[in-house]
């Protein structure tokens, strides 16, 4: 290291006259109260402008779902005849499912309320759960594009779906599994139809050949309505001819449930919570009627705007509730998404779907039970 070397006269003089001038040039700028003022208007400003127009804003984990959402073919179905005297549309299938907008969906603020105790909870008797862990495969027959119903028979999927029920039963013992198929019952369109609902029915005869299969090997029958434009009541009253079998439950999908000037598939969609409390009671009354055992409602969630006044939702006696939290992704991003979902406000029974093509690398059922809480419902597509 060199040693400094010594200051002379003239250097001093220098040093004195520069401090001099930036003493005067610093003596021009705001003072401390003025800079701070000014510091924290650009700062306000500057958050208005990294985030965007108003209607844009999601949760880390919202953002991270809805990028995953790739955008899909136009779709199409044949064109099959009913069997049953109800009101199911027999029009041929057009369904787009492009890519999401999400400048429409408006998130609601994060709640902090805690799930209720489970001494708290009302108790269904004679139901599935919790004694039993439903697992499903879903989608439309035939169409290899909207999960795994499409993509094989129906005895190929039965075959399929135990393999699958194995995994469960080894990774968790003390908890039998019960299968079922999830059929979409309503289809979002992406335009309006006939009747201006953004949907087409799927024929009755699909229903009758599954409501069939399923009850003859004592396996569940789960039938998703997606709302499109007309209300949940609307759309979930037409299915009554099925859910008054007792092996036939009821899923809601908010995803496609518009409101006024929104396109399923465009823009994402939501339930209130009076909409899931009327499905619960309509089931409620429909296994009382029947003298059934108490129905299962599933309702789909991925971001928080999906189901409106959450926090109002709360179990019955008589009808099983199930929030199951839907979007595709990687482990950590799903684990994210399950929390979201079943860990903020009072959930009765949790669940999750899994999608074989989408999920990379795709959770094993080691993974799944032991999420907390441990889902009790399971769904892949």
């Amino acid at each position: 290291m060199n040693a400094p070397a010594p200051v002379t006269e003239p250097s001093r003089r220098l040093q004195r006259a520069a401090n001099q001038r930036l003493v005067a040039l610093f003596g021009k700028f705001p003072g401390e109260r003025s800079l701070t003022i000014i510091v924290v208007i650009l700062l306000t400003l500057g958050s208005f402008w990294f985030a965007g127009p108003r209607g844009e804003a999601h949760t880390p984990v919202e953002s991270s779902l809805i990028a995953q959402m790739p955008e899909a073919p136009q779709i199409q179905f044949a064109d099959p005849e009913p069997t049953a005297n109800a009101d199911i549309s027999t029009e041929s299938f057009q369904v787009t499912e492009g890519e999401v907008d999400t400048s429409e969906a408006q998130v609601v603020p994060d709640l902090q309320l805690q799930p209720a105790p489970v001494d708290d909870q009302p108790t269904t008797l004679g139901g599935i759960l919790p004694d039993n862990r439903i697992l499903a495969f879903y989608g439309f027959p035939g169409n290899p594009e909207m999960g795994m119903l499409g993509e094989y028979d129906m005895g190929r999927l039965l075959e399929l779906l135990r393999e699958q029920a194995n995994k469960y039963e080894e990774a968790d013992p003390s908890t039998p599994v019960v299968i079922a198929f999830e059929v979409i019952a309503s289809v979002a369109q992406e335009s309006p139809q006939v009747d201006g609902s953004y949907l087409l029915d799927t024929p009755a005869s699909v229903l009758n050949e599954y409501a069939d299969f399923t009850f003859e090997n004592d396996i569940l029958l789960i039938l998703d309505a997606q709302i499109g434009y007309r209300t949940v009541e609307n759309d979930v009253r037409g299915l009554r001819p099925w859910l008054a079998q007792d092996h036939v439950h009821l899923a809601i999908d908010p995803e496609f449930a518009m409101d006024e000037g929104q396109v399923p598939g465009t823009h994402i969609g939501s339930v209130d919570a009076t909409d899931i409390q009327w499905a619960q009671q309509w089931l409620i009354d429909v296994a009382e009627e029947e003298g059934i055992s108490p129905k299962v409602l599933i309702v789909h969630q991925f971001t928080q705007s999906m189901i409106s006044n959450k926090d109002q939702v709360a179990p019955m006696t008589g009808v099983q509730l199930v929030i199951d939290a839907d979007g595709w992704g990687p482990p950590d991003l799903k684990r994210d998404a399950y929390n979201f979902v079943n860990n903020v406000t009072t959930i009765e029974y949790a669940g999750v779907k899994l999608f074989y093509n989408l999920d990379v690398p795709l959770m094993s059922a080691d993974d799944i039970v032991n999420l907390d809480p441990a889902p009790l419902f399971v769904m892949y597509q």
